[in-house]
């Protein structure tokens, strides 16, 4: 795979099953504690991270492999709550494990974003509305994340 064949990702959520999509696309991306921002007024959580791009490197076991600065947002935030995640700690690297979903009444509910090491951001949402867009040139890893299990 040639990294000039690489065409950015960009995609929408907007139910339980579209998470599990941005969900798999996002394990384990790596960012800064400080590259996270809750922005009450616009109702609106966002970040920016490295994202191993598992679209081209999944079936294969030696790299290079790829990764990409990605920003993504989720709209419709009512609240936020943090667990086992130092907020003071800005330039603390954390790696997303996975987004779930847990739905509540008319559309609402949880949206769950799990990091490596048990901690855990919360946020409250009146209904999944979330985007993630590739915004950088992809650059080459030797390295694939590898799971237990």
């Amino acid at each position: 795979m040639s990294i000039i064949d690489y065409k950015p990702l960009r995609l929408l959520a907007a139910d339980d099953e579209d998470v599990e999509v941005v969900s798999a696309c996002l394990q384990d991306a790596v960012m800064k504690v400080g590259d996270m921002a809750y922005l009450p007024k616009e109702r609106r959580f966002a970040f920016v991270a490295n994202r191993f791009v598992w679209e081209e490197g999944a079936s294969r076991k030696r790299g290079p492999f790829i990764r990409v600065r990605t920003g993504v947002h989720f709209d419709d935030v009512t609240g936020v709550k943090a667990r086992h995640i130092r907020q003071d700690a800005k330039a603390a690297v954390v790696s997303l494990l996975a987004v779930r979903f847990e739905p509540k009444e008319d559309g609402a509910g949880q949206l769950l974003l799990e990091f490596a090491g048990g901690g855990e951001i919360a946020l409250e949402v009146q209904a999944v509305n979330i985007g993630l867009s590739d915004i950088s040139d992809p650059w080459r890893t030797r390295n694939k994340p590898e799971h237990d299990g």
